[in-house]
């Protein structure tokens, strides 16, 4: 549960991986804003994710809404409207006929208010005016069964992130992320630190791919500072499609290289079954690859030893 609160959990400090959560790469938690939510209001408890899972999810439901109640002191976490249901069991408790309670909850979840017979009924059974001002400003609200699966999926890839680190890294590289930088991501912490900070630089200017990438560095680097490292491109020994795990490093895949599709990635191992490769010409060929791919492989020294072409000359022969 701590990696919902702080850093500390992960072995890191906020500023290693600038952010002041340990929830980068969990799903439902791991964006900028469910991230200021966390830091807001320190969750603790199961219930209380689900609490942010469906304020993050509803309209008008945080902002302007829960967030200033807990701010001024009004309520705690807890006691905030965050998802649909909550309105019809706080009502049922407070008095309110269960039927009617349900008629307020439909009503405030799709963004209609309340009518003046529905707040006389509840201020008739002592409901707080903060509370009826917050369903009046509800635009739309997510149900719990939703927010509780979305919770229950990002707590137990939490205990991978937590107990099994590269496991956790390896499968989110592989499965989660499209864009890569792996010069940068090779190079360490201080190269992707780099590579994000020229993508903040672009602010507006920046394209859906740079943020896609923005966000596999941020993983990069979280995965750096915890001691874990990136090897390069291996002819011989990297998948086409998956991160595998040697030690405490990944060997990265083809795919990930950029420019390089699964097609080409998948090529590339098959014909390297058919044994190992003579020249750089002789991959290109077997694998039917483009000279820019061979270029590019290359230049990131994944070809090292390979001559260029199969052509001998005599004096390989000591002629």
């Amino acid at each position: 549960m701590k990696i919902f609160s702080s850093t500390d959990v992960l072995g890191v400090t906020p500023e290693q991986i600038e952010s002041k959560t340990g929830t980068l790469g969990i799903p439902e938690f791991g964006t900028k804003f469910v991230r200021q939510m966390l830091e807001e209001t320190k969750p603790s408890t199961f219930s209380e994710l689900v609490q942010i899972s469906g304020l993050s999810h509803g309209t008008d439901v945080w902002i302007g809404n829960a967030n200033e109640l807990i701010y001024n002191g009004t309520c705690e976490l807890k006691d905030v409207i965050g998802c649909r249901d909550d309105i019809m069991v706080y009502l049922i408790y407070a008095g309110l006929e269960p039927s009617f309670a349900f008629k307020i909850m439909e009503s405030v979840r799709k963004g209609k208010g309340l009518s003046e017979d529905m707040e006389t009924e509840m201020r008739a059974n002592d409901v707080p005016e903060w509370y009826i001002s917050s369903c009046k400003k509800i635009k739309y609200m997510f149900p719990k069964a939703h927010a509780t699966a979305y919770v229950l999926m990002a707590v137990r890839i939490a205990y991978f992130k937590v107990h099994h680190p590269i496991l956790y890294y390896a499968t989110y590289f592989t499965v989660r992320a499209g864009d890569f930088d792996l010069s940068a991501m090779i190079k360490g912490s201080q190269a992707v630190r780099k590579a994000m900070s020229d993508i903040r630089e672009k602010g507006f200017e920046a394209t859906a791919k740079d943020k896609g990438l923005h966000t596999v560095l941020e993983l990069a680097l979280e995965m750096l500072e915890r001691g874990m490292k990136f090897q390069n491109i291996d002819l011989y020994r990297s998948s086409a499609t998956e991160f595998l795990i040697e030690g405490n490093t990944l060997i990265p895949p083809f795919n990930a290289v950029d420019g390089l599709g699964t097609n080409a990635a998948k090529a590339i191992v098959e014909a390297r079954a058919e044994g190992q490769f003579l020249s750089k010409e002789d991959l290109r060929k077997r694998a039917k690859l483009s000279k820019t791919i061979v270029e590019t492989l290359d230049t990131m020294k994944c070809l090292e030893g390979l001559p260029d072409e199969n052509q001998l000359s005599f004096f390989d022969f000591g002629v």
